[in-house]
């Protein structure tokens, strides 16, 4: 034996599980006047907070709920949602956030699927919660969230609760994690083929990711978060216990509206906010006079699609500095970001915009990623040219599909995470996207990236929104197909004007030969839907 192992055993002393749930506890001790929760007329302290998490804590206790038993959420960014993200697992239980813009089969899946024991509703989604629940042939215990700033609906259920929480204690002696590997949060994939996959989330990761937010954005005490990332989405990319760790004030929004964010951002001095691409290209629609109202410096982490990098240096333009970071539901959210090189700065806006488009390098909580050959996992050349498949691996990796260990085994094969986007590696090591496996265009034997061509088009001056899909062709297999929102007043706007913009910036193959002038389908957190436009090219 080691003279390093001799008598040096781990103990209770020197080793202790790592969870999100310390945050709380150090917050509320340390500031707890210091406050934590705006919504609407709301306004509460970290001391007020940690108390009601105790409470809904021992309520849930009271009903029987505990280890590893399912709690399923189904609400908008309100305080309840924090408080959730913090009461469930102090008694060992396990969050399941719902995407509120579910229909109630899918809804039932989930609900039946995870074993939900508890269904916590806003009004808001009363009839599709219902009738999901009608649906199951052992129904969760439901509670109904009346939140003031939606004030109407009608009650989920009899259960209220603010009245559910008075049951609770105060003073409830919330238990530490047996296991820093105990499951924390169960988040279900988008499901666009076939049912929905449950990814299960364990206390470890979640610390870390929560840590790995702060230092890459180096957020400091005390910040100002505004909540207009869906908390559903991956658990809000792990920023309830981010802000919470840092006693930061979480800013609630139900729903995104550009006037509202800029509102908010002036009258409560925020900080910081995280969002899809959308949401920013929403602000920078904004008239003139509304974007003044951003006067001191905000700090935006952008997920998702690769932003044009038109929208990057527009929103820039604006005052708020974005950050571009990539992830996924397996992997906790965001784990690598454009992780910014001073010698950057002195670059054109455009140049500058180009480079935060890239997804960049990994997380200092991500152990590993590399870009690699699908089939056999040798890495691709750092030639910014070679397209291969993002893999990773490290302590914020799922750890595993819910009841789904073929699934599971594909994902790990290899002894790395397959995240089925396709990317090439620059010679500094940064990553940049070219799309996903399903989203790539293959026409006449040659690799379109959609990523591509939907930054060419919106630099097209008329363009709002873009999105590219493959399109069946007897001659080439697929073609490009754009569909494309314009801007207000630009209607006047034809498709061979948008396809000639295309010639001038495109190798002629990777033109649009199709383009439809339309309203883009969005999931509920932003995205646009392509496996809708998939078959609506189809249908063509």
């Amino acid at each position: 034996m080691s003279i390093y192992e001799q008598g040096l055993a781990r103990n209770p002393v020197n080793h202790v599980a790592l969870s999100p749930l310390s945050f709380i506890e150090r917050t509320a001790a340390i500031y707890p006047n210091y406050p934590a929760v705006v919504h609407g007329s709301i306004r509460r302290t970290w001391a007020q907070t940690y108390t009601r998490c105790r409470k809904l804590a021992s309520a849930l206790t009271n009903r029987g709920i505990g280890k590893d038993d399912t709690v399923a959420v189904m609400l908008p960014n309100i305080p309840e949602m924090l408080e959730l993200h913090f009461a469930v697992p102090m008694i060992g239980a396990v969050i399941n956030t719902l995407n509120v813009r579910l229909d109630a089969e899918a809804i039932s899946f989930m609900l039946q699927h995870g074993e939900a024991k508890v269904l916590v509703v806003d009004r808001e989604f009363c009839d599709v919660a219902q009738t999901a629940c009608r649906m199951l042939e052992h129904p969760p215990l439901i509670i109904d969230v009346n939140d003031p700033e939606y004030g109407e609906g009608k009650p989920v259920s009899d259960l209220d609760y603010e009245a559910f929480l008075a049951e609770g204690d105060p003073e409830f002696a919330w238990q530490w994690p047996d296991d820093e590997w105990q499951a924390i949060a169960l988040n279900y994939t988008s499901g666009t083929t076939g049912n929905p996959k449950g990814v299960v989330y364990h206390h470890r990761g979640a610390f870390l990711n929560s840590m790995g937010n702060q230092m890459t954005w180096a957020m400091g005490n005390h910040p100002v978060y505004l909540w207009t990332l869906p908390m559903f989405h991956c658990n809000g990319w792990c920023y309830p216990w981010t802000i919470t760790a840092l006693a930061g004030v979480h800013v609630f929004l139900r729903r995104v509206d550009p006037q509202k964010v800029l509102n908010l951002i002036r009258d409560e001095q925020v900080t910081h906010m995280c969002s899809a691409p959308i949401v920013l290209q929403a602000l920078v629609n904004m008239p003139a006079e509304a974007k003044a109202a951003i006067e001191h410096p905000v700090k935006a982490m952008v997920a998702g699609a690769a932003p044009p990098a038109q929208v990057i240096g527009a929103v820039e333009a604006m005052g708020i500095e974005v950050t571009h970071v990539y992830g996924l539901t397996e992997v906790y959210g965001p784990v690598t970001l454009c992780a910014w090189h001073e010698e950057w700065n002195d670059l054109p806006l455009e140049e500058k915009a180009v480079i935060k488009s890239r997804q960049g390098v990994r997380y200092p909580t991500l152990e590993g990623v590399m870009v690699a050959d699908p089939k056999t996992l040798a890495p691709t050349p750092k030639d910014g040219q070679t397209i291969g498949e993002i893999f990773m691996r490290g302590n914020t990796v799922m750890k595993g599909y819910l009841k789904n260990p073929t699934a599971t085994h594909e994902a790990f094969e290899g002894g790395w995470f397959h995240t089925g986007d396709l990317a090439v590696w620059h010679a500094d090591g940064y990553v940049e996207i070219k799309d996903r496996s399903k989203d790539i265009i293959i026409s006449g034997g040659e690799n379109i990236s959609t990523i591509e061509v939907e930054g060419v088009l919106y630099h097209h001056p008329a363009v709002l929104e873009a999105a590219v899909v493959a399109r069946p062709d007897t001659h080439w297999g697929e073609t490009p197909c754009a569909f494309i929102a314009l801007k207000a007043g630009q209607e006047h706007i034809t498709a061979e004007a948008i396809m000639s913009f295309c010639r001038e910036h495109l190798a002629a193959f990777k033109v649009p030969k199709t383009v439809v002038f339309t309203q883009l389908p969005k999931t509920s957190t932003g995205k646009i839907q392509k496996f809708v436009l998939r078959e609506n090219a189809k249908a063509l």
